[in-house]
């Protein structure tokens, strides 16, 4: 079972690693990290690199497509040739995934319209530009799209996959395997949930950090 992670410059780690941890846990699973072109990309906070050891182009046919996000998908939101081979690949995939910010990517791809999605909470507005219906959950699948919703529910994504596909035993015994037993010291998680005055610095750092050329490398 091919799956294909997208790497890019920019990219929030934990978004292709936490589903990764998961993912490759999967019975016959063949994990593929691809990107543009082969070699090396720098996460969105410069101090990290991922090794791409497929070029896109390489990957033609994945049973899974798994898009991350960070600041570096903004620029690629209006990069063609990313877009159209997101859409051929789709055509073909079993499932078609994302995590944050990868959502933009398959709504700029044409992918969400009218449907149900989720992204990072920051990016909701922007996702319903695209013609998508953004919803604050974590975990949203429509047919054969699932979305997650900021970084760390990339792994809930990936343990609801695991589920589709192998069934519940195995994929209760993969997050058993990664000891995934959150046990969050502040019930700040959501904006919906977080003190008005923390989702309001949030919101300014990451404005501020959007801001900065090298950030969307």
């Amino acid at each position: 079972m091919e799956i294909a992670i997208v790497l890019f410059d920019g990219i929030t780690a934990l978004d292709a690693i936490g589903p990764y941890e998961v993912l490759t846990r999967l019975p016959g699973a063949e994990v593929k990290f691809a990107a543009k072109a082969r070699g090396l990309v720098r996460t969105d906070n410069l101090r990290l690199g991922l090794s791409a050891d497929y070029a896109l182009d390489e990957i033609t046919a994945p049973e899974i497509l798994l898009l991350p996000g960070g600041l570096g998908t903004r620029p690629l939101m209006h990069d063609p040739g990313l877009l159209e081979w997101i859409r051929g690949v789709h055509r073909s995939t079993q499932w078609t995934t994302s995590v944050c910010t990868g959502a933009l990517l398959l709504a700029a791809a044409g992918l969400l319209e009218g449907l149900e999605a989720t992204t990072h909470w920051l990016e909701r507005e922007t996702l319903a530009r695209y013609g998508a219906r953004p919803v604050a959950r974590r975990v949203v699948r429509q047919g054969k799209i699932i979305t997650a919703a900021g970084v760390s529910s990339g792994i809930d994504m990936a343990l609801t996959l695991a589920n589709e596909i192998a069934g519940a035993e195995t994929a209760q015994a993969i997050q058993l395997a990664i000891e995934y037993d959150p046990q969050p010291p502040f019930d700040a998680g959501s904006p919906e949930k977080a003190p008005p005055a923390i989702v309001q610095a949030a919101r300014a750092k990451a404005a501020a950090r959007a801001a900065k050329p090298a950030a969307s490398a």
